[in-house]
């Protein structure tokens, strides 16, 4: 492929990765965003195979049949409640690339270098470390925590902000004592220097952030990837490297601002800080906030309210992506639209542990999109709905966030089911969400606890709705 076709081909897929982008702004329009990015992707490796510069076709084609393979088998596997944990893993891989692309330009500068001076060149080079070593790090502590191999609780070190502050200062000096004295070994044992305390810097940041704020994290770790592909695009002189990690890095970073508004917390206080504890605990008898006396009802108990209700509002969250119980749960809303009743879901943009986690759940479910609300757009409905049914949500529905100044999640927009007339919320346990914070409103006079596992419960709800 000459060179003017391979401009083309790279500008014809970053122009299909925008469509991409533009396409996933919106649920009606994710499955063709979906397409758009497959198609440009497909263009942007061929193109990338058949370049001048790429001899080894065996070498290539192997490696690509081995990752084809593997994505294919693990987007098979994977459970939808899993993708949090899958998308931190593939950006760590992402983090890893750029690092081994950065260390080998460095042993061998000829690649690539051409009109272009080697200090610039190094400069690129010990950037595109520093991120790509940070973000595969921060991923794999990611994926750990979403796992649950690293427990969710922040690790709060004395003086943490002045070891990050150290860590990015000595990167820093290495960096630019290295581009001074040129290149040469000692300048590979700075950039080594760098990749390991890019790295220790990357486990320190994810380490500190609460279980609580890892939606967030994710969405940053997904702009750092970007920035990372981005950096070993100016490595390798990849246009189509540059373009979509620039795409990649900047779309990250807005829905990370995007999600920390919706959870009025500073995205500075998110990378650097963190909040909650332990999640799934019941918080200890020490606890600040409301107690009082839960109601638990039964399936056929809310199987009547539902029945006599004109206005209901279904509040998902990550138990009911646990529990699978979407599918189930549309049936029960469809036939109660039949029968006449308003039924509508509410999503908070930080539900789940993925942005958009439980819009993929209810369209996986065929859920109308025009009946799946964002908060902003549905919170007002409250106070004229009859029922409201929580279904594994939890810190998205506290009622401390708004009501108690002292709480962790203070200021934090939540949907306000409790000015409904009913709501039922269905949890396996009175444990804590991933904030690790307790929730008044299980003790409201007009919440009705139904417990066990949500899709045992749902069937049974529909079980008896249809017999």
């Amino acid at each position: 492929m000459s060179e003017s076709l391979l401009t083309v081909a790279y500008l014809t897929a970053s122009v299909l990765f925008i469509l991409s982008l533009g396409g996933l702004s919106a649920q009606h329009t994710a499955r063709r965003g979906n397409l758009y990015g497959i198609i440009g992707m497909v263009i942007a490796i061929v193109s990338t195979a058949l370049a001048p510069a790429v001899t080894g076709y065996a070498i290539v084609g192997g490696m690509i049949a081995i990752g084809a393979v593997i994505g294919a088998v693990v987007a098979a596997r994977v459970q939808m409640t899993a993708m949090p944990q899958l998308v931190a893993l593939l950006h760590s891989f992402v983090g890893a690339a750029a690092v081994l692309v950065g260390l080998a330009s460095y042993v061998d500068p000829a690649q690539g270098l051409e009109g272009i001076e080697l200090p610039i060149h190094e400069a690129e080079i010990f950037i595109g470390v520093f991120v790509g070593s940070l973000t595969f790090t921060g991923s794999v502590i990611a994926f750990g925590k979403l796992q649950g191999i690293i427990r969710s609780r922040p690790l709060l070190l004395p003086a943490r902000h002045f070891l990050n502050l150290a860590f990015v200062s000595a990167s820093i000096y290495f960096t630019v004592d290295a581009i001074s004295v040129g290149h040469s070994e000692q300048g590979l044992h700075w950039l080594i220097a760098v990749t390991a305390l890019s790295a220790f810097l990357g486990i320190h940041l994810v380490m500190a952030i609460g279980g609580a704020d890892m939606p967030v994290v994710v969405s940053m770790l997904n702009s750092y990837s970007g920035w990372a592909a981005a950096a070993a695009g100016f490595m390798l002189e990849n246009d189509m490297l540059i373009i979509t990690g620039a795409l990649v890095g900047s779309s990250g970073a807005i829905l990370s601002y995007i999600m920390c508004h919706a959870m009025n917390r500073s995205i500075v206080n998110v990378i650097f800080g963190g909040f909650g504890t332990q999640e799934g605990v019941a918080p200890g008898a020490g606890t600040e906030g409301p107690r009082g006396t839960v109601v638990e009802v039964q399936v056929d108990e809310v199987l009547e309210m539902l029945k006599d209700a004109r206005s209901v509002i279904v509040v998902p969250g990550y138990g009911m992506a646990v529990a699978r119980a979407q599918n189930p749960l549309w049936e029960i809303a469809r036939r109660l639209r039949e029968g006449g009743a308003n039924v509508r879901f509410a999503i908070h943009p930080v539900a789940g542990r993925l942005p958009g986690h439980m819009n993929v759940l209810l369209a996986e479910a065929n859920v109308p999109y025009d009946i799946v609300l964002e908060m902003d757009d549905i919170n007002e409905d409250f106070p004229d709905t009859d029922v409201v049914l929580v279904i594994g949500a939890n810190d998205i529905v506290n009622p401390s966030a708004l009501e108690d100044p002292n709480s962790p999640i203070a200021g934090m927009p939540v949907l306000e089911v409790w000015l409904a007339g009913t709501v039922v919320v269905m949890k396996r346990s009175m444990a804590s969400g991933y904030a690790g914070v307790d929730n008044p409103l299980f003790y409201k006079a007009n919440t009705r606890m139904l417990f066990g596992d949500a899709k045992k419960n749902v069937d049974a709800i529909l079980s008896r709705m249809t017999g």
